[in-house]
């Protein structure tokens, strides 16, 4: 793919990270103790793989895509359960961008992108209890924009800008 479309799913993975990172903020906040370690860890691993990405975009000649003060969740989070909800969906919709990023690339960032695919993957299962067919290959419309709900950086459709009245 071209060097425009791979910066293009650099970026578009760069944002989900920073949008799961904030996500796992409030899930970690809200999780039950026995899986706090577990919400913890996953935090630390996508803050790891956004700063990674911050690299690999200024690799690629662009400007990172700077985070956002906040991101609309999709639900309400008001206790564990949705806490444990909300950790699935952003494994979820991170893999969906990863797999982007495998199609857009090649070499060690395609590697890097579908380890972070898999983990993210195995991440969802651990959350959810049961996995899901094709790991980030959501459906998609005709027109190529996708029919679960998000824009394409692994949020929900306005997640990716801050609003005010937020639920978290």
């Amino acid at each position: 793919m071209s060097d425009d479309g791979t910066l293009k799913a650099a970026q578009a993975a760069l944002a989900a990270e920073h949008a799961t990172v904030y996500g796992y903020g409030v899930a970690g906040a809200r999780v039950a103790a026995d899986r706090r370690a577990e919400a913890t860890a996953a935090h630390h691993a996508h803050r790891a793989r956004r700063d990674a990405l911050v690299r690999t975009v200024h690799d690629l000649g662009g400007e990172p895509v700077a985070a956002a003060p906040a991101y609309a969740l999709p639900f309400a989070v008001p206790d564990a359960a949705a806490a444990v909800r909300l950790a699935a969906v952003l494994e979820d919709r991170v893999a969906d961008v990863y797999s982007d990023l495998v199609r857009a690339s090649e070499g060690p960032l395609r590697r890097s992108a579908a380890d972070a695919l898999r983990e993210a993957a195995v991440r969802a299962v651990r959350w959810r209890g049961s996995g899901v067919p094709f790991p980030g290959l959501a459906e998609r419309a005709a027109d190529g924009s996708r029919t679960d709900g998000t824009d394409g950086t692994g949020t929900a459709a306005k997640a990716g800008r801050p609003e005010a009245g937020t639920a978290h």
